[in-house]
């Protein structure tokens, strides 16, 4: 019986320790199984996210692309500007100088316009104690024949003082004009047409502060024509004319030396 109960045991403990074994296997397996699911699970996630950063990256690199052609466009367009920015400030530069050309025609066309004014407008002056208007280019004429005449060139003061008579016979500066011509005459030593000038100026304005130097230079020319009479009759008539005159005196004391 014993013997019969021993194998028997071990029987039963081999069984046991079979099955023992079976349990070890199978969870061994899960284990593997489950080891496995996570191993998947993590490729499957980590191509999720491969694939997720794969297209976040295509995306970052659509965008920097996108960037980059603003930038170029962006560039282009401050490029144009730039040019233009030039192009207008040379026409700026073109429109100063025109507006500085044209600023200086008209101010030269104002010049000369006031010029042309100054020469046509009367001005006033002073003609023997009056105020009196002439022309400037009467004034001038007759300055600058009095200018020749003081420079000692009778010969053209002279012809001067013709023409301005001939030019301005209504001339406010006519009696000076004949007095002076008159001595241009008398500077050249034509006595002859001095007395005749001296004559038509004191005739013609007896009442002129320069009349009585007048006659004195009149019979000055006639004793250089050794005319003695007719040069004692002129001084006479200047004593009795303008007997406080400088020059009556001065025609007094010269009667001594006619002869």
């Amino acid at each position: 019986m014993l013997q019969r109960a021993i194998p028997a045991a071990l029987l039963v403990l081999a069984v046991g320790t079979a099955q023992a074994g079976l349990f070890d296997d199978e969870e061994a397996r899960k284990a593997i199984i489950d080891l496995r699911n996570r191993i998947a699970a993590s490729d499957e996630a980590n191509k999720a996210r491969v694939a997720e950063l794969a297209a976040a990256n295509a995306q970052l690199l659509e965008q920097i692309g996108a960037l980059r052609r603003s930038l170029l466009e962006l560039n282009n367009q401050l490029e144009a500007s730039r040019a233009e920015l030039a192009k207008l400030r040379g026409t700026d530069e073109q429109l100063a100088r025109e507006v500085a050309e044209l600023q200086k025609r008209t101010r030269d066309v104002s010049q000369t316009l006031d010029d042309r004014l100054r020469r046509i407008e009367p001005i006033k002056v002073t003609i023997d104690g009056r105020d009196v208007m002439v022309d400037p280019e009467e004034k001038k004429a007759f300055d600058d024949a009095v200018a020749t005449i003081r420079s000692g060139d009778f010969d053209r003061a002279v012809v001067a003082f013709s023409l301005f008579q001939r030019r301005y016979p209504a001339s406010p500066y006519t009696d000076q004009a004949r007095y002076w011509h008159a001595n241009a005459l008398y500077g050249r030593r034509d006595y002859k047409e001095a007395i005749n000038a001296y004559r038509s100026f004191v005739s013609g304005a007896p009442q002129h502060p320069r009349a009585p130097e007048a006659l004195l230079a009149l019979a000055n020319s006639q004793a250089e024509m050794k005319d003695p009479r007719g040069a004692r009759k002129t001084i006479e008539e200047l004593m009795k004319s303008y007997p406080q005159s400088e020059a009556a005196q001065a025609g007094k004391e010269r009667l001594a030396s006619i002869r």
